[in-house]
């Protein structure tokens, strides 16, 4: 009897700018690697430079799965992206090629590898209630809430996002309990995959260094431009996609809530404070091999001799 054996994947992520689209790039190209993006923004078409989504050259290198693959206003939550990612791992084991999960939203990288736990049921009068607290006082004062009654999930969830703010009360208010109990029963057993996790990490003080680089250069490129073709085209500045970092910024300039420095300079806080928060994210995962990405060589061939072993 043949043995089934469990695909072998690759994860390659880490913080906002470290180079992870660069050294998966370079996988791929040595190992007939496929690459599945883990990136929260990268799934929503015409959101290119805020998400530093990559180029036509860089998607001619290796396949890409899940990018582009949703407009703004489309409902995309873990458990489609899930359902999306496995499927593309399957495929690309199915042809002989080699799964490279890569990016930075550590969840979506969880929930490919180990499944979800089960959802509560939606039930619409306690939605609409929520919705109805949200349109008489704001998002501050839900996310307050969500801090009294499961600051462990408001912890891992940013004041901004609404859905995700909404959906952790809507189960407490189901079912009683926290949404953070429900993962803790779950424990993310679904297990698979053989993978290798590979975490990129740098001294804190270069790693800001170039985030703020880095949104000089999506500025240059055209970031508020962007914005306002999103608008143009119909998309609201409420919308999930658009409280993302970057956009949200972008559209209080436009709707002349800050001046240009104060964007700018918030902007660039923003951007590494949430690098600080994957890098939080990812640390907690014993199973993550910390490395530079000055390491390439060494990642390399620690790749290589995780895909020969039988």
């Amino acid at each position: 009897m043949t043995e089934h054996r469990k695909p072998k994947v690759i994860v390659i992520c880490g913080p906002t700018g470290i180079g992870k689209t660069k050294l998966s790039l370079s996988l791929a190209k040595a190992f007939n690697g496929c690459i599945v993006g883990a990136d929260s923004m990268q799934i929503y078409r015409y959101m290119d430079i805020g998400t530093a989504k990559p180029d036509s050259e860089e998607l001619s290198v290796a396949p890409h799965y899940l990018i582009d693959v949703a407009d703004p206003d489309e409902d995309f939550d873990a458990a489609k992206f899930a359902r999306q990612g496995r499927a593309a791992v399957s495929e690309i084991s199915a042809r002989g090629c080699v799964p490279l999960i890569v990016g930075g939203t550590g969840f979506y990288v969880k929930a490919i590898l180990h499944g979800l736990f089960p959802a509560s049921p939606v039930d619409p009068e306690i939605r609409r209630k929520i919705q109805e607290d949200l349109q008489v006082h704001d998002r501050d004062w839900l996310y307050d809430r969500l801090r009294s009654c499961d600051p462990e999930a408001a912890s891992r969830i940013h004041p901004n996002d609404t859905y995700r703010v909404t959906r952790a009360l809507e189960i407490f208010e189901i079912t009683g309990y926290p949404l953070s109990e429900y993962q803790k029963q779950h424990g993310f057993m679904d297990n698979p995959f053989e993978t290798l996790k590979v975490c990129l990490h740098m001294n804190r003080k270069a790693l800001y260094e170039r985030i703020n680089r880095r949104v000089d250069l999506m500025i240059d490129a055209g970031l508020l431009e962007e914005v306002k073709s999103l608008l143009e085209r119909g998309y609201s500045g409420d919308l999930k996609s658009m409280q993302s970092i970057g956009y949200r910024h972008m559209v209080d300039y436009i709707n002349k809530k800050f001046t240009w420095d104060e964007t700018v300079y918030t902007l660039k806080r923003d951007t590494r404070r949430f690098a600080k928060r994957q890098l939080t994210w990812f640390r907690k995962d014993a199973q993550m091999i910390r490395k530079s990405p000055d390491d390439a060589e060494e990642i390399t061939e620690m790749v290589r001799k995780f895909i020969e072993i039988c």
